[in-house]
């Protein structure tokens, strides 16, 4: 299917879709209401093109919804529930029957393929195990392959660096700000990269740099690879970024993407910017039609030197619902980020701090300085703080105050790295 012509792959979304469809109306109280609502029955999807006539379901829809209202299934079908954080305090819950699970561990085994893996490998997954969907859904990929999986969840970064050696792994499943605590580990240990066994890493939850990738495969001495996924669509496996970096490869047998324009909800044109609209095709427990996933990207649909045919999405730039609007300008923290990553006197590990004063915003970075560089070197620390200031509000349009850290003084990320502190909301 990654290399089937387009008619042929057209024709089996369809098919799928208009199953979808009818299955989630029959099924679920809220898709029969919302359709209704709309005026469109299962009937209705006779083309690709008509899934616009669909409504649209949100993160709210699923709060409203808690904690099974969603599903299309009994309980008695449902061999598994993951969950992520909700808007509301309360989780979104996912159940999953176990032609889901067969789907998940395909989606994620063509990944872990499109990174080298296979047969031989042993893949160490530091994805964090539990109702979050990282460590599992990397397991049952590495396990459809037929790899040799080490289930090391996150944490106990000595430890991890410990099976990395005697274990031989080969690659590494984990988010990208935990893929640098372990480099800087492993640096720290006096250790060469290339003495370990690692040959790729795969890693995602959370959105990351081409900067930050750079220092990763240098640190780690591995080549690596994004995966994309979200816990209410299935989890780890929706794309996953071939040999050719360039963008990561939709399994569209079992994903329809769109990209909408996130305030008219408008379907944009080819290759625009905007956010990340799925379906679910296939999926029996909990289906999604076209869901908000709230990620901001864009989708490629020229050829791909790998031989794959899958339309491609590019990374993701950030989330609609994390951009901040500071003094008007809307930021994203990728954005700090690239810049970061210019400056080899700096290290990826940073800290935003957004508050308001005298009813004016504030906007602050606290980021660490390369090792072996102090903050009480006076002259060195101003002349690169010029340097940062010049080039954050080159890219940003506004000012930040930056402060400089010395290494090791920030908490590090066993998980997704929290970013931002925003208390504008607060008091």
């Amino acid at each position: 299917m990654e290399c089937s012509d387009r008619p042929t792959m057209r024709a089996l979304q369809l098919e799928k879709l208009k199953k979808t469809v009818k299955h989630g109306y029959e099924n679920v109280p809220h898709y029969r209401q919302s359709m209704d609502e709309a005026g469109v029955k299962p009937e209705d999807i006779k083309t690709l093109e008509d899934i616009r006539k669909l409504p649209f379901i949100t993160k709210e829809n699923l709060a409203a919804n808690y904690p099974t209202g969603l599903f299309a299934k009994p309980m008695t079908d449902i061999v598994r529930i993951h969950a992520s954080s909700g808007t509301t305090g309360k989780p979104k819950i996912v159940g999953y029957t176990q032609s889901d699970l067969d789907m998940w561990g395909e989606c994620v085994a063509r990944g872990l393929t499109m990174a080298g893996a296979g047969k031989d490998s042993v893949v160490h997954v530091s994805y964090g195990y539990g109702l979050f969907t990282g460590g599992l859904g990397a397991h049952i990929g590495a396990e459809a392959i037929g790899a040799t999986v080490i289930p090391m969840s996150s944490g106990n970064t000595q430890k991890q660096i410990m099976f990395l050696q005697d274990m031989n792994s080969t690659v590494l499943c984990c988010t990208p700000s935990y893929a640098l605590t372990i480099a800087e580990g492993v640096k720290k240990a006096g250790l060469d990269p290339k003495a370990l066994s690692l040959k790729a890493g795969v890693f995602g939850a959370e959105p990351w740099t081409q900067g930050m990738r750079d220092k990763i495969e240098e640190g780690l001495g591995i080549k690596a690879h994004d995966i994309y996924g979200l816990s209410e669509v299935m989890g780890p496996g929706v794309s996953t970024s071939c040999e050719a970096n360039n963008g990561m490869h939709i399994q569209e047998d079992f994903f329809f993407p769109e990209i909408i324009d996130p305030d008219t909800l408008e379907v944009l044109p080819e290759g625009e910017k905007g956010e990340l609209v799925i379906t679910t095709l296939g999926k029996e427990g909990m289906p999604l039609i076209r869901y908000r996933t709230r990620d901001i990207c864009y989708l490629m649909r020229d050829k791909c030197s790998c031989g794959r045919t899958t339309v491609r999405m590019s990374r993701v730039f950030g989330r609609s619902d994390d951009m901040l609007i500071i003094r008007g300008v809307n930021v994203f923290p990728s954005q700090v980020e690239t810049v970061i990553a210019k400056f080899s006197e700096l290290t990826m590990n940073y800290k935003l701090y957004v508050g308001r004063e005298n009813n004016t915003d504030t906007f602050a970075l606290a980021v660490e300085l390369a090792e072996g560089l102090a903050i009480d070197d006076i002259g060195f620390v101003e002349a690169i703080r010029s340097k940062v200031d010049h080039a954050l509000r080159d890219m940003l349009g506004i000012g930040c105050k930056v402060r400089f850290l010395n290494a090791g003084t920030l908490p590090r990320s066993e998980g997704k790295a929290v970013r931002v502190e925003d208390t504008r909301t607060l008091g």
